[in-house]
C-alpha cells in the first residue's frame, strides 16, 4: 500500500479529533505524508520511539495497539500459563503515557491475558523490580527516557526483568508484521476487564516492596548522614522512590526543586529531560547555592539515568557517566573488600565505549571485567548467564550514558538504586574530609587520567538510515591507518565479528553481530562508531588516557578533530 493509500485508510477512520486534525492539515504536503507514513515505527531490542502524532511512523493509540497486538500473540503461542501470568505494565510522565498503558491492557485483555497495570507514572527500573516480584511472563513501560516532549515510546522486558534480547524482539516483529489491519485489533474496555478481573492495579505494597530491597544497598550505617542535598526528578517518575529513598537512607536535609517536582509531560522547565546535560541542572545549581548544598541528583524522566553535580568553590561542576561510574565501582569494591566479603571471582559489566578507567580499578581489586555490547540488555543477559553458571559473581555494572546497576533485584540501569548509594558514598568521603571531585583527583593520579568524549551527527527522515549505512560503509572501505598521528593498532567490526590486528592477522569477536566499529590506536586510546538504537543518529564514542589531564585533554581535543574528518 503506497503512503497516500495508507494516508486516505487513516482520514477515513473515525480518528480521536487531535489525529483527524493533524491529518487534515497535511492534505496538500506530500513531504508531510510521506514522512508520517513511509513506515512504522521501527521495532527493535530496545522496544519503539518515536515522535507523538497521526500516522505510521509516530506514537498513537492505533501504532501502540499495533505493538501490543504483537506482544499479546507472541505471549499467547507460549501457552496458557503465560497468558495467565500476565504482563506488568508501568509509564512514566509524558504525553499519552497513561493512555498508552491502558490501551496496552486493553489490547492484552481482548487476548485473556492478564495485566498488572500501576495507577500513577513509576520508574523504568520499578517495572524491572515488579515483573520479577509477581513472576510476570513480561512487562512493558511507556517511556521515551530523556528525549524532548514531543517523544514517547514501547519498551518490552522479558520474565526475568530485562529488556528484550534480539532473538525475542524479533518474534514480536514477525507477529506484528503478520496483522492484517492496524485498525482490526481487537481492544477490550478497561471497565469490562476489571468484572473479568483480567486487569489489577497496583497498590502502594509494591512501591513499600521495591523501597525495602533498595534499603539493602546501605553500608556504611554509621557515617554522618548531615549532607544538604538537592534533588530534581526532571517532572518525571523519579520523584516518590528516590524522595522516599533518601529520606529512608537517614538523609534529613533533601531539598526539592519544586518547580521540576511537578510531573508534567511538557517538561517546562528544561529543553531535554536529560541529567547528562548541564541545562538540566540549572535550577537545581540555583537552589543548591541557597541552602549551601554538597551535592545535586537528577534523574531523567522514567528514573534509569542519573545525573550528579559536585561543589566545587563557588560553583558546581557536573560529573561525566565514566567518572560517576569509576567513583562508584571503587567504592563499592574498597567496601566490599573493607567487610572481608569481596568475592574471588567478582565481574564488573561495562560496555564496550564505556572508559577504561573502570577495567583498570577493578584489576587492582583483583576483580574481572567483561565488555558488552551497548544496552544495559546485554548487561542483564551476563548477569542471568553467571547466576547458572557460577562463573562469576557480579559486583556492578554500568556504561557511559549515566546508567548503573548495583543489586540485581532489577535487571535495568536503576537511577533509584544509585541516587542513594551516591549520596551515602558523599557522605562517607566527606567523613574522610574531601569530596567526590578530590576523590576523582585520587583515582586519576594512581590509575592515569582518562577523558572521552562523544560525537553525534543527525540523520533525519526517511533518507536518514540509507545516509548513515553508506557513511559507515564508506568507512569499511577505506579505514585510517593512523588517527591523529597515532597508528590503527587493530580494528574491531562487530557486523563482521572480526578484530582485524595492523600486522594482518584477524581474530574473532565472540559479542552479538551489531553494526559497530571500534578503532584501538597504538596508545590504547580508542574510537568506536555505532548508529544508536533509539534515535535517528550516528555516535562516535572517544576514550583516551594521559600522564596528566592537560596532556589527555590535548590528546582528546587532537582525536575529536580527526574523528570529525572521517565521519563526515
Amino acid at each position: 500500500m503506497s503512503v497516500q493509500q495508507l494516508y486516505k485508510q487513516w482520514v477515513q477512520q473515525s480518528l480521536p479529533d487531535y489525529l483527524a486534525t493533524e491529518l487534515a492539515a497535511i492534505a496538500s504536503d506530500e513531504q508531510a505524508i510521506e514522512e508520517r507514513f513511509y513506515q512504522y515505527v521501527s521495532f527493535g531490542t530496545g522496544g519503539m520511539r518515536g515522535v507523538l502524532g497521526a500516522g505510521t511512523n509516530r506514537m498513537n493509540i492505533y501504532t501502540i495497539r499495533r505493538v501490543a497486538e504483537g506482544l499479546a500473540r507472541y505471549i499467547a503461542s507460549n501457552g496458557e500459563a503465560a497468558k495467565q501470568r500476565g504482563v506488568v505494565i508501568a509509564y512514566d510522565t509524558r504525553h499519552f503515557s497513561y493512555e498508552f498503558a491502558c490501551e496496552t491492557a486493553s489490547v492484552l485483555g481482548a487476548h485473556g491475558i492478564h495485566s498488572y497495570v500501576y495507577k500513577e507514572a513509576r520508574p523504568t527500573p520499578q517495572l524491572s523490580f515488579t515483573v520479577r516480584r509477581l513472576n510476570a511472563y513480561a512487562g512493558v513501560v511507556i517511556t521515551a527516557s530523556h528525549n524532548p516532549k514531543q517523544y514517547n515510546g514501547f519498551k518490552v522486558y522479558g520474565e526475568d526483568g530485562a529488556q528484550l534480547t534480539p532473538q525475542f524482539a524479533n518474534e514480536i516483529v514477525a507477529h506484528m508484521a503478520a496483522i492484517d489491519s492496524i485498525f482490526a485489533i481487537e481492544a477490550t474496555e478497561l471497565v469490562i476487564l476489571e468484572q473479568q478481573e483480567t486487569i489489577t492495579w497496583l497498590a502502594s505494597d509494591v512501591d513499600q516492596a521495591y523501597l525495602t530491597s533498595l534499603l539493602t544497598l546501605k553500608d556504611n550505617q554509621d557515617i554522618a548522614l548531615d549532607m544538604k542535598l538537592v534533588y530534581t526528578p526532571l517532572h518525571g517518575a523519579g520523584l516518590v522512590p528516590v524522595s522516599e529513598g533518601l529520606r529512608a537512607f537517614g538523609f534529613q536535609q533533601v531539598y526539592l526543586v519544586e518547580q521540576q517536582a511537578v510531573q508534567d509531560g511538557d517538561f517546562p522547565t528544561v529543553l531535554y529531560p536529560n541529567p547528562e546535560e548541564a541545562e538540566a541542572f540549572e535550577l537545581a545549581m540555583k537552589l543548591g547555592e541557597q541552602v549551601g548544598a554538597d551535592l545535586l541528583l537528577a534523574t531523567d524522566p522514567d528514573a534509569d539515568r542519573l545525573g550528579v553535580a559536585i561543589k566545587n568553590g563557588e560553583h558546581y561542576e557536573l560529573l561525566t557517566g565514566n567518572q560517576l561510574g569509576a567513583l562508584l565501582l571503587h567504592y563499592l569494591l574498597s567496601t566490599k573488600q573493607q567487610q572481608g566479603i569481596l568475592p574471588d571471582n567478582g565481574v564488573v559489566l561495562k560496555t564496550i565505549v564505556t572508559s577504561e578507567l573502570g577495567a583498570c580499578i577493578a584489576e587492582k581489586f583483583g576483580v574481572a571485567t567483561v565488555n558488552t555490547l551497548t544496552g544495559f540488555k546485554y548487561i542483564a543477559e551476563k548477569i542471568a548467564e553467571y547466576e547458572q553458571t557460577g562463573d562469576y559473581t557480579y559486583l556492578f555494572g554500568y556504561e557511559e550514558s549515566y546508567g548503573y546497576l548495583i543489586e540485581t533485584f532489577v535487571r535495568d540501569k536503576d537511577a533509584v538504586q544509585v541516587a542513594l548509594k551516591v549520596a551515602e558514598m558523599a557522605a562517607f568521603y566527606k567523613t574522610q574530609g574531601y569530596t567526590l571531585l578530590e576523590q576523582l583527583a585520587n583515582l586519576y593520579s594512581e590509575y592515569g587520567y582518562y577523558k572521552e568524549a562523544l560525537l553525534s551527527q543527525q540523520f533525519e527522515g526517511k533518507n536518514g538510515q540509507e545516509e548513515m549505512q553508506t557513511m559507515l560503509q564508506r568507512l569499511r572501505d577505506n579505514m585510517p591507518t593512523e588517527i591523529a598521528g597515532l597508528p590503527v593498532k587493530c580494528v574491531e567490526d562487530y557486523l563482521r565479528g572480526t578484530a582485524t590486528f595492523v600486522e594482518g592477522t584477524v581474530g574473532t569477536l565472540t559479542l552479538p553481530q551489531e553494526n559497530v566499529l571500534k578503532l584501538i590506536l597504538e596508545d590504547d586510546s580508542w574510537i568506536a562508531i555505532r548508529p544508536s538504537g533509539t534515535e535517528p543518529k550516528c555516535k562516535s564514542y572517544i576514550g583516551v588516557v594521559g600522564k596528566t589531564a592537560e596532556q589527555a585533554q590535548q590528546k582528546l581535543e587532537q582525536v575529536k578533530q580527526a574523528v570529525l574528518e572521517i565521519v563526515r
